[in-house]
């Protein structure tokens, strides 16, 4: 993640099993480093006895926090209430990989968002089985790396990728319409980093042409899941979903044009909300706090 010198804005998210006193003990560490919260967000989960924050801290008196000392601070609070914390500044960039097969309209939404500031990130490099985006991500000025994948050459392929995300030094892989299954391994080695998109048609319409079966079952609504890539094909904890009302005067061309724009929107969404520290991953569930 790129970093502020200096920051005068902090974003702190923790989750820990519930318990009486966690916002009082949360909040008097934040005031006494000099921290005046700008926004908080929380969930407890009755149901599962666990307890979700996350809260936008700015400098009370103008000067920059003192980073360093609020996780010092902090740390005996995360002790004794068993939390899950993340401490980061406000505003920084991540770094993003994108991955993408022949659909481009993903990765050029992406693009056209990292652009123009719509998306906290920097795209720092494109990954394609195939060279047809490679022109387009050049013009963006973004290096572009064709790794073709065959069942031969997935292990070599997946070793290549890896390499990628640790020479760039990524936060976060997003799999834009990339057409290939990741392995159970690579998906465990970048649990919690790797966003995938699908049609919501999943497991209705399998296969080629989802959006062609959708049409001859005559659906009423086409949609778009965003989620995180666990070892189950497409069943990861999900993020963001979009959908749209379509009726019998759409065509299959049609409902494809719809579940695009759906596309887009569920995606950028959850890489918005995960790059903003607002995605918790609990078990095969996210809270999102927006």
């Amino acid at each position: 993640m790129e970093t502020i010198p200096g920051t005068k804005e902090l974003v702190l998210t923790l989750d820990c099993r519930e318990a009486p006193g966690i916002v009082h003990a949360v909040s008097t560490v934040l005031l006494e480093q000099g921290c005046n919260i700008v926004e908080l967000k929380q969930f407890d989960d009755r149901r599962l006895g666990h307890f979700f924050m996350r809260v936008h801290v700015a400098s009370a008196t103008g000067e920059p926090l003192d980073e360093e000392a609020l996780r010092r601070d902090f740390e005996p609070v995360a002790e004794r209430f068993g939390m899950n914390w993340q401490l980061a500044q406000h505003g920084a960039k991540r770094r993003v990989m994108v991955m993408v097969s022949k659909f481009g309209h993903c990765l050029n939404d992406l693009l056209f968002r990292s652009r123009t500031g719509e998306l906290p990130v920097e795209i720092v490099a494109v990954v394609s089985n195939h060279r047809d985006h490679q022109r387009l991500v050049e013009w963006h000025g973004i290096p572009f790396f064709h790794i073709p994948v065959t069942p031969d050459t997935k292990p070599e392929a997946e070793t290549k990728l890896l390499e990628l995300v640790d020479r760039f030094e990524v936060d976060l892989v997003v799999l834009a319409r990339y057409m290939q299954v990741l392995s159970d391994q690579l998906a465990t080695k970048m649990a919690g980093r790797v966003i995938n998109i699908h049609h919501s048609f999943l497991p209705s319409f399998k296969g080629a042409k989802p959006y062609h079966q959708a049409y001859e079952k005559g659906v009423k609504t086409v949609g778009a899941t965003a989620h995180y890539v666990n070892a189950e094909l497409d069943e990861g904890p999900i993020i963001a979903q979009q959908v749209v009302a379509v009726d019998h005067t759409f065509g299959p061309e049609d409902l494809v044009a719809a579940g695009r724009d759906t596309e887009c929107k569920a995606l950028s969404d959850a890489v918005k909300w995960h790059c903003e520290g607002r995605v918790i991953l609990h078990g095969n569930r996210t809270v999102v706090l927006r």
